[in-house]
């Protein structure tokens, strides 16, 4: 058991390892994984750590490896759990950008792929999250003012000719500024509310720690899909997952019903379903039945 240990012991390694990296001191060391892990989650940590390795550096690895680390010795976290949350936070880490779009398809160039052009139909407000937030935040005002900050965008990413290929690798070479970003500030939120529900479930509901985990899966892609993504995300854990753990609606098999709701956005991608479902599930439980938005 390790819950001696505190989250800060663990994490600050990982912060001083991603400032190397971003000042390009440790691009080559690999971070190993804790002896004690369980060999079903190690086997899924070890791509995870290679794949943050390839996305950002080995410090961003780190920061991975130091998350997994609160989980070591936890009641109620069996193996096939404690893999989930390794596979399903390698791929939330490596979240969908413009720069991440650009180090795919600059990878199949240097593979000696010849692949198609990718066409991919972004948000103003995404490209402009690339920037710092004290960059991002004038843009955005401004956007505003105009109405634009939703206002798609189409970007080329190609490796067709010598212009393209150039263009790919200014867009990569970005990937050392990414920690800054507003999008990175923004990422690194949603990944530790996500944990800190798991966290929740463990003390609250264990019988939920599965269904919580998997939650995960419904945040991915980019542009409006991912936008309108995590907006279904946080209406489940704003009024299903952290009521009930709040003590605020008595959902006695929240596994359950936050499979009703997956299920509502499934049929029904424009949320309308899923509000109805949600406050159905809520009256059952005695919560407050006001709309749900």
């Amino acid at each position: 058991m390790n819950f001696g240990r505190s989250k800060a012991a663990d994490v600050l390694p990982a912060i001083r390892s991603m400032f190397a990296t971003v000042s390009g001191e440790n691009n080559h060391l690999i971070p190993t994984l804790p002896a004690d892990m369980p060999e079903e989650a190690r086997r899924v940590a070890v791509d995870g750590v290679k794949h943050l390795v390839e996305y950002q550096g080995a410090g961003y690895a780190q920061l991975y490896v130091a998350r997994l680390r609160r989980f070591i010795g936890r009641r109620n976290v069996d193996d096939k759990v404690f893999a989930d949350i390794a596979r399903l936070m390698a791929v939330r880490m490596a979240y969908d950008d413009p720069i991440r779009m650009a180090q795919l398809k600059l990878a199949e160039f240097r593979m000696g792929l010849h692949v198609p052009s990718d066409i991919r139909k972004l948000r103003l407000d995404e490209l402009v999250s690339v920037l710092p937030k004290r960059g991002a935040d004038p843009v955005f005002s401004l956007l505003d003012r105009l109405g634009w900050r939703h206002l798609p965008v189409t970007m080329r990413f190609s490796a067709a000719s010598g212009l393209g290929v150039r263009s790919l690798r200014i867009k990569t070479s970005l990937r050392r500024w990414r920690l800054s970003s507003l999008r990175y500030a923004n990422e690194r939120v949603w990944v530790e509310r996500w944990l800190h529900m798991i966290d929740r479930s463990l003390a609250k509901q264990p019988a939920a720690v599965a269904a919580v985990v998997a939650t995960a899966e419904m945040v991915q892609g980019y542009g409006d899909d991912y936008a309108q993504n995590l907006r279904n995300w946080n209406l489940i854990i704003d009024h299903l997952v952290k009521p009930t753990f709040d003590g605020a609606m008595c959902c006695s098999d929240l596994g359950v019903s936050i499979a009703e709701a997956r299920a509502a956005v499934d049929r029904d991608p424009q949320q309308e379903l899923l509000k109805r479902v949600i406050a159905g599930i809520r009256e059952r439980a005695g919560a407050d039945t006001r709309r749900v938005d």
